[in-house]
C-alpha cells in the first residue's frame, strides 16, 4: 500500500513554503492586527483546506482553535468532512474557494479568483490567500512527516 496524502514532492517546495511566512511576515502581521478575517472565519478556512489535505495534526490543532473561536462541534465536524453548507452566508464564497484552492493544488480557476475578489475586495482576498498558504504549509509538513514515518516503518505505520 502506498502513502496517499498530499506531501512535499521535493526540498525546493518545502523551502519555498518555509520562506513564505518569513518573506510575508509584515503582511501576515497586518492581517492579524487589522482583523480583516475574524478568528472564526480563519478557522473555517483552515478546516476547509485541512479537509482536502487530510493532515491529522492540523485537524486536531484547528479543531481546538475553532472551538475557542466559537464554532460548534457540529460545524467543525461538517467542515472536516468537506461540507461547507452551514458556513455563515458572508463566509460561504471563501469556504468554497478554500476547498477549490486546496483541491487544485493552490492553482485555482481564474473565475474562482475573480469571484473571491468580487465578493471580498482585493485586500481581504489577499488576506484569505495568506491564510490558505499558511494552512497548506502546515498540512503538507504534517503529511510529509507522516509519510516519512510510514516509509521508515516499512509501511507498518499508517497514520
Amino acid at each position: 500500500m502506498k502513502f496517499k496524502k498530499r506531501t512535499y514532492k521535493n526540498p525546493k517546495e518545502l523551502f519555498s513554503d518555509l520562506w513564505f511566512p518569513i518573506s510575508n511576515r509584515k503582511r501576515l502581521k497586518e492581517v492579524t492586527n487589522k482583523r480583516l478575517i475574524s478568528p472564526a472565519f480563519q478557522e473555517r478556512l483552515m478546516l476547509a483546506v485541512t479537509a482536502v489535505d487530510g493532515c491529522r495534526y492540523c485537524s486536531y490543532f484547528h479543531t481546538k482553535q475553532a472551538l475557542k473561536s466559537g464554532l460548534t462541534p457540529e460545524e467543525i465536524s461538517q467542515l472536516l468532512s468537506g461540507d461547507v453548507d452551514n458556513c455563515p452566508e458572508e463566509e460561504a464564497v471563501a469556504a468554497i474557494y478554500a476547498q477549490h484552492w486546496a483541491e487544485s493544488g493552490a492553482h485555482p480557476d481564474p473565475e474562482a479568483i475573480r469571484k473571491l475578489q468580487q465578493t471580498y475586495g482585493v485586500e481581504k482576498s489577499e488576506a484569505i490567500h495568506l491564510m490558505l498558504r499558511m494552512i497548506q504549509m502546515g498540512n503538507l509538513m504534517g503529511n510529509s512527516w507522516d509519510c516519512l514515518l510510514y516509509h521508515i516503518s516499512f509501511g507498518k505505520w499508517r497514520g
